[in-house]
């Protein structure tokens, strides 16, 4: 390894650990080549590669600074060869996100909220997304709890997205709550996936048995829209950006919070996608798509017992 690079793990380890916190001033450059035993030259090139991997802000007049989300970002700077295998909830705004990453991110083949958790219980993921209403009222956070037991279990939290009732143009059956759905053909998501959970409490909610409303399964909220769009069902229930992709109306029924579920070491692999969920410009993408609230994206929780 070059000496420069040995400079950059250095400081972006200190950063990773906690020693030097968003906004904290860096020594000058004098002082810095004087500890590494180096040149100034060497350690301007050191920080010139951390200001491009936005681990540092560099100014001509001032000395440098830790970047805002320097965390996030000495993280990926200094795991760039690891990829965070994702499974679990089907969702139109992450499937955008993790294909702008390439190979960083890895989606796993297990579907469903249930699945993916079941995934990363079983190693075969790094993380899950899930949106999971607890019986406490609390989305995701109990789940991981005590699945990751243990594994210093933390939620990545990815947005606040709308789940609602996807219907024709003009709503023909006047459809505004899931009582409305008796008699009516609808698809429905398979058992094991978060909106199939979802779908099955608002049915209940509405004192009607979800074995009895007839229609078929799906397996994602694209391939509900295609089954309401196509006119094989009067509705079915899915995330309000299908809607608007494929001109049907939509009756907004939850808001729900919608996280990646980890271990505290998978933290280092995910950093490529919490890069992502702090950049402006994928922040303004996902808002784009409709029904997404982005405000809070990339915040991570490290749960306690």
């Amino acid at each position: 390894m070059t000496r420069y690079r040995e400079i950059c793990s250095e400081l972006a380890g200190r950063i990773r650990a906690g020693e030097l916190p968003a906004g904290s001033e860096l020594p000058g450059i004098r002082e810095l080549a004087s500890r590494f035993s180096t040149t100034a030259s060497t350690v301007s090139r050191a920080q010139r590669a951390l200001a491009d991997a936005g681990v540092i802000v560099t100014s001509d007049r001032r000395r440098a600074r830790v970047a805002p989300d320097g965390l996030v970002a000495a993280r990926r700077f200094l795991h760039a060869e690891l990829v965070f295998r994702l499974a679990g909830s089907d969702d139109p705004a992450l499937d955008a996100v993790t294909r702008s990453l390439g190979r960083a991110v890895q989606p796993v083949g297990a579907e469903g909220s249930f699945g993916g958790l079941r995934a990363v219980r079983q190693g075969r993921a790094d993380g899950a997304a899930v949106h999971l209403l607890h019986h406490s009222g609390v989305y995701n956070a109990p789940y991981a709890r005590g699945l990751l037991r243990g594994w210093r279990p933390h939620l990545i939290h990815l947005w606040r997205r709308e789940q609602g009732l996807l219907v024709p143009p003009g709503n023909p059956h006047g459809l505004r709550t899931a009582a409305d759905l008796a008699g009516l053909r609808v698809a429905k998501r398979r058992h094991g996936s978060g909106t199939r959970v979802l779908f099955d409490r608002l049915l209940l909610s509405a004192d009607l048995n979800p074995d009895a409303v007839a229609g078929p399964e799906t397996g994602s909220h694209l391939e509900t829209a295609l089954f309401v769009a196509s006119g094989v069902v009067d509705a079915g229930l899915g995330v309000r950006s299908v809607a608007r992709d494929l001109d049907l109306d939509f009756v907004p029924l939850v808001a729900e919070d919608y996280d990646v579920v980890l271990g505290g070491a998978a933290l280092d692999a995910a950093a490529p996608l919490l890069a992502a969920l702090h950049d402006t410009a994928v922040r303004t993408m996902i808002t784009e798509l409709g029904g997404y609230d982005a405000t809070d994206s990339g915040t991570v929780h490290e749960l306690g017992p």
